[in-house]
């Protein structure tokens, strides 16, 4: 199983931001936040999104090893040793990881793949994971 690199994790991203963006703005909706040019959350509304979006990623990865957008696009995280599904534990650390990588639109997570062997961002070194192509069936 090879590694995946940058270009199709961040179409992957993108699909899994453009779903999280639409729970952003019903989230909004919800709580008074939108505008005539669409919608603001800060304080409480953001961290309740920002939960959710880390909650989404870690139960997705979790449970299959991929979020809708990896699977649109065939991926999946699996466990660096054995290339085996991975855990709770592991899920969470990527993912909590994740605020880090995701600086400066995913470019410390982008610089960090580029810069890996392995091809892992941060959060995937630290909690064990790869990214890899999944079996198409």
């Amino acid at each position: 199983m090879e590694p995946v690199g940058v270009g199709l994790r961040a179409v992957a991203t993108v699909i899994d931001t453009a779903l999280l963006m639409v729970v952003g703005y019903i989230l909004a909706l919800v709580t008074g936040n939108t505008t005539a040019t669409g919608f603001n959350l800060s304080g409480g509304p953001f961290f309740i999104w920002l939960l959710i979006a880390i909650g989404y990623y870690t139960a997705l990865e979790a449970r299959s090893g991929q979020t809708f957008g990896k699977r649109l696009i065939n991926l999946k995280v699996v466990k660096l040793e054995g290339a085996g599904p991975i855990d709770m534990q592991a899920a969470i650390v990527r993912n909590v990881l994740r605020l880090v990588d995701g600086f400066l639109f995913y470019l410390i997570g982008a610089i960090a793949v580029w810069a890996s062997e392995k091809k892992q961002r941060l959060g995937d070194r630290v909690a064990g994971t790869i990214v890899v192509r999944s079996r198409t069936t």
